[in-house]
């Protein structure tokens, strides 16, 4: 069995960029961590990777509002590779800002014209919420994820996290397409529409969450962890990277 390759996109201001590669390497991959300039010069290819992920951080500052000049790089400079990367069936996750980036360049929830549906706004707290939260994994139309433990624990960065539909209608059919992957359990941290904390597009193959599941790999990174001598659970946030790149390779 091959190993999977992985790509981790990163830009100006990405600052979750080894991190999100060390959780890939974990759960067996072979990660590559490269500048957006890189695909768009042609000098390396989409083509070489099964895993697409942009990680968390500030891409260019954030500015005009959280990962939208990514997200404009993505649409005008590189759909012409990325959409067929898409619809071959291979992965693209979206963490924190990366979420926020694939929302803004329309990948998600996804739709043919890359008309952006959704989006995540400002908190309502009005404040950066750096800490950590409970969630629910439903069972979606994200399949390689519905072996994983229901209940999560990771933590959450932003200032942007809340996340809301344009109408009515994108939600219902958010829901009926089995399009939603988390919620937030126990409180709603950022006031995000039915407590959304992660979506998928309709074929399961591209998703986003707020939550970083690459800072929960290893059981110590746990604020119990030192009052909880074992754990008999490996970590969630492995196991999300875990169920990525098995699913991966066997397909």
């Amino acid at each position: 069995m091959k190993t999977v390759q992985a790509l981790v996109l990163r830009t100006a201001g990405t600052n979750c960029d080894l991190e999100t590669a060390q959780a890939l390497r974990m759960a067996g991959a072979q990660p590559h961590v490269l500048h957006i300039n890189q695909l768009i010069s042609g000098k390396r290819t989409l083509n070489d990777f099964q895993i697409m992920v942009i990680p968390g951080g500030f891409s260019y500052g954030d500015d005009i509002a959280a990962g939208k000049i990514l997200a404009n790089e993505l649409r005008f400079k590189l759909a012409n590779v990325l959409d067929p990367f898409v619809a071959s069936g291979r992965k693209v996750i979206g963490i924190c800002n990366g979420f926020q980036v694939l929302v803004k360049a329309g990948y998600l929830p996804g739709t043919r014209d890359h008309s952006q549906t959704v989006t995540l706004a400002s908190n309502d707290s009005g404040q950066f919420q750096c800490h950590w939260v409970r969630l629910k994994r439903e069972k979606s139309a994200c399949q390689w994820l519905n072996e994983t433990e229901i209940r999560w624990e990771l933590p959450i960065a932003h200032g942007e996290g809340k996340f809301v539909a344009r109408d009515a209608e994108t939600l219902a059919q958010l829901e009926k397409n089995g399009q939603i992957v988390f919620r937030y359990q126990g409180s709603n941290p950022n006031g995000s529409t039915r407590s959304i904390a992660g979506i998928c597009n309709a074929r399961g193959n591209v998703v986003g969450l707020m939550p970083h599941p690459e800072r929960h790999v290893r059981p110590d990174q746990h604020p119990d962890a030192t009052r909880v001598k074992k754990r008999s659970r490996l970590p969630v946030g492995f196991q999300f990277f875990k169920a990525a790149i098995g699913h991966t390779a066997k397909s």
